[in-house]
């Protein structure tokens, strides 16, 4: 008997064979073809992902804009509505509570979207941190389903299948409206290095939106395994591999991110410090000369044999076919071109550290 939850689209999963297995609290699809196949799919065409196991976190009320900003490191004042922010809540150590998305639903309104692994631990430090802010904070996880829909021919499914029309959105752009007369919200982000968008609504809408984008036969149906290799070829981060309660932004390599010119947030001082005078480690981006693949955890060296990091990432890069992974290593190695080792089982594979875009993204601007 599992004590893990289910998304609404578990039964469909199920029945389509895919592989299921636990994650962050949650039974989900790994794959369903395989992750080869699936991952082309969205390279080249379009994928469907249910990520109904997101967590979504309102917080509304006078003092909304000032409260995220508080425990947000990117800067949402004076944002227009319907924008949306990438960033991270950070502990008072600079480490990181978790990656997010806000989404500017109106003045006095926003949309926190967390990290399926950290719902009730986020939850927890928005409402411990609210109390001298006027805001109310709601955790909405529970009551929306989220489908992500990715890939060069997504805009023309979702507006030919699903009858969302969205064209208009530009990157990082969100709209709430009404379909067949259920509230959804359709933003357009991804997390993939494609094109692509989100639906956010309850969970009889998601099953038929799931329904119908199967029964077109114009979606390739795309587990958790392929969004890890798509999302890692373009150099976007995990949490719990490239950021973590120890681990923080600017030592990811996501300074843009962290606007330490604004009023204080939650862990600014030390990040402020570490944007002025630079980490002792770094997150980067690794090129195995060999077919050999690093998982992570395993150790990254000096030649000499010195251990100065690990591996956070690893993969046999599909659509690049190299092994490529990223890893946190000592920053005085961190140039590109720096030749190190790997340690993969018992033995040690020459790398060079390299870009973590291994591929090009290919977002709508």
């Amino acid at each position: 008997m599992t004590d893990n939850k289910r998304t609404c689209l578990y039964h469909r999963h199920v029945a389509a064979g895919a592989l299921m297995s636990p994650f962050a609290g949650y039974d989900m699809p790994i794959q369903y073809t395989g992750i080869t196949e699936e991952h082309n799919a969205v390279r080249s065409s379009c994928g469907v992902f249910d990520v109904s196991h997101m967590g979504e976190i309102n917080i509304s009320g006078p003092h909304a804009e000032r409260y995220v900003n508080h425990i947000f490191t990117n800067d949402v004042s004076g944002a227009p509505v319907g924008q949306i922010f990438y960033g991270m809540m950070l502990n008072r150590s600079g480490g990181t509570v978790d990656d997010l998305l806000v989404y500017k639903r109106d003045a006095d309104s926003f949309l926190l979207v967390v990290n399926a692994s950290n719902i009730e631990k986020d939850y927890a430090w928005v409402v411990e941190n609210a109390r001298e802010f006027d805001v109310e904070v709601e955790n909405l996880s529970e009551e929306l389903g989220e489908l992500a829909v990715q890939g060069p021919e997504a805009e023309s499914v979702m507006q030919q299948v699903l009858g969302i029309n969205c064209g208009d959105l530009s990157f990082y752009t969100f709209r709430e409206e009404m379909l067949d007369g259920v509230h959804i919200l359709v933003s357009r982000t991804g997390y993939t290095g494609e094109d692509g968008f989100e639906i956010y609504a309850p969970h009889d809408a998601i099953v038929a939106m799931w329904d119908a984008l199967m029964q077109s036969g114009r979606v390739a149906a795309c587990g958790l395994g392929c969004r890890d290799t798509l999302r890692f070829e373009v150099g976007l981060p995990l949490y719990g591999d490239e950021l973590s309660d120890d681990i923080t932004p600017v030592e990811a390599g996501l300074s843009m991110f962290v606007k330490t010119d604004k009023p204080e947030f939650i862990g600014r001082d030390v990040v402020a410090e570490q944007k002025a005078a630079g980490t002792t480690r770094k997150v980067v981006g690794l090129e195995i000369l060999d077919r050999a693949i690093a998982r992570h955890g395993y150790d990254v060296l000096t030649p000499e044999g010195e251990v100065i990091g690990s591996i956070t990432t690893g993969y046999r890069g599909i659509s690049v076919d190299k092994s490529i992974a990223m890893a946190l290593i000592d920053s005085r190695y961190a140039t590109n071109g720096t030749e190190l080792l790997v340690q993969i089982r018992r033995k040690r594979f020459p790398a060079v550290v390299t870009s973590k875009k291994f591929y090009k993204k290919s977002y709508k601007k």
